[in-house]
């Protein structure tokens, strides 16, 4: 191989295959892909589709590769969109996985602070004190008090 560690998702095993484990060459890659090895050079070149390298700079294509390889073939063929739009739409695909896996980040960490936050909450309701009774407002009534001040008494002479 490359000598390079293969890239990983978390808790794998560097030995282990994974969909972005680089495996394929160019001409297996070409293959699985319906292309022609002179198209993945191309796409290489133009940053359509960027395969790992070996340490002598040969191409070793992922499963993720190659599926990619087939969506831009699809876009290019049946939809006939040209390849600097195909690089556009696989980058704001990246961007958007990016963007949802920050997003997934974020709720876990909410989540974990809500957790958090219930869990002080219930320790500050544990901790109140049992003889204390709590407070009940008085309702209103619509009765009328009259308030009449006592009279000064006057000083005698």
């Amino acid at each position: 191989m490359d000598g390079r560690r293969p890239r990983q998702r978390g808790g794998f095993s560097p030995y282990e295959l994974t969909d972005e484990t680089p495996v394929y060459v160019i001409s297996v890659a070409a293959q699985l892909s319906g292309l022609h090895p002179q198209t993945l050079r191309q796409y290489d070149r133009l940053g359509l589709v960027s395969p790992d390298r070996t340490a002598g700079r040969g191409r070793r294509y992922s499963a993720r590769d190659i599926e990619l390889l087939r969506q831009v073939q699809q876009l290019s063929q049946d939809e006939g969109i040209n390849l600097a739009g195909i690089k556009r739409i696989i980058e704001l695909e990246n961007q958007v996985a990016a963007l949802q896996s920050r997003v997934a980040e974020l709720q876990a960490a909410l989540d974990g602070a809500a957790a958090a936050m219930r869990q002080r909450e219930a320790a500050v309701h544990a901790s109140y004190r049992r003889d204390l009774v709590p407070y009940q407002e008085v309702q209103q009534t619509s009765a009328l008090v009259v308030w009449r001040p006592k009279r000064q008494q006057q000083p005698s002479d």
